[in-house]
């Protein structure tokens, strides 16, 4: 068993030109996408190094080594399966097989994360089963929960606006609690009036 019971899990794709942030590559170029994703990055390691819990970063294609993810704070992984809902499900299931208690899974795009939000999912878990923070595009920034459910993980058009909504009907009946709805970052329309990223998209406006 763990000292620590609570594992933070961030899922994140290895930052490369023209592999991340397609959707808004597709408006503003391939160059102003990755700086914006790695600004996202930064972000989300400003949030969550300092948090009290355990850590793992899961790469989308290859584990870098002495990169923004510091070695003494994140374990590194790497994501298995052959969509979303499969590397999700197995990275809960490492998770729970390795004795964490409480898990949450987010991602590195979202500015409008704080560690607090992070910090109040995890007292939730101690009162529900499962917690979920919505998006404002239709799927969900944040998942936690106390004991695996696969069901969550399966027969969902993942990147599409059905994605929470599909999600709560596989938790009726659970107990289960919603943060506030945030918006992530995928297209122009986020963050076109967001004050952080006007040094970004100057150059279409």
């Amino acid at each position: 068993m763990n000292d620590v019971t609570d594992l933070l899990i961030i899922f994140t794709r290895n930052p490369e030109l023209g592999k991340c942030k397609t959707r808004l590559a597709s408006k503003i170029g391939n160059q102003p996408a990755l700086d914006i994703y790695r600004f996202l990055l930064d972000h989300t390691v400003n949030i969550t190094e300092q948090l009290n819990v355990k850590k793992q970063v899961y790469y989308s294609e290859e584990i870098w080594l002495k990169d923004i993810w510091n070695e003494q704070r994140y374990e590194k992984k790497l994501q298995v399966g052959t969509h979303l809902g499969e590397r999700m499900k197995n990275a809960f299931t490492n998770g729970f097989v390795n004795g964490y208690e409480r898990i949450i899974i987010i991602g590195s795009d979202m500015y409008d994360l704080s560690s607090e939000d992070i910090k109040n999912a995890f007292n939730i878990l101690k009162k529900y089963n499962f917690v979920i923070g919505p998006a404002e595009d239709g799927g969900y920034y944040l998942m936690g929960m106390q004991q695996l459910k696969a069901e969550l993980f399966i027969e969902k058009d993942w990147g599409q606006a059905t994605v929470l909504d599909d999600t709560l009907k596989d938790l009726v009946g659970e107990n289960y609690a919603l943060l506030e709805t945030r918006n992530d970052v995928d297209h122009y329309e986020d963050i076109e009036d967001v004050d952080a990223f006007q040094p970004f998209i100057k150059h279409i406006k």
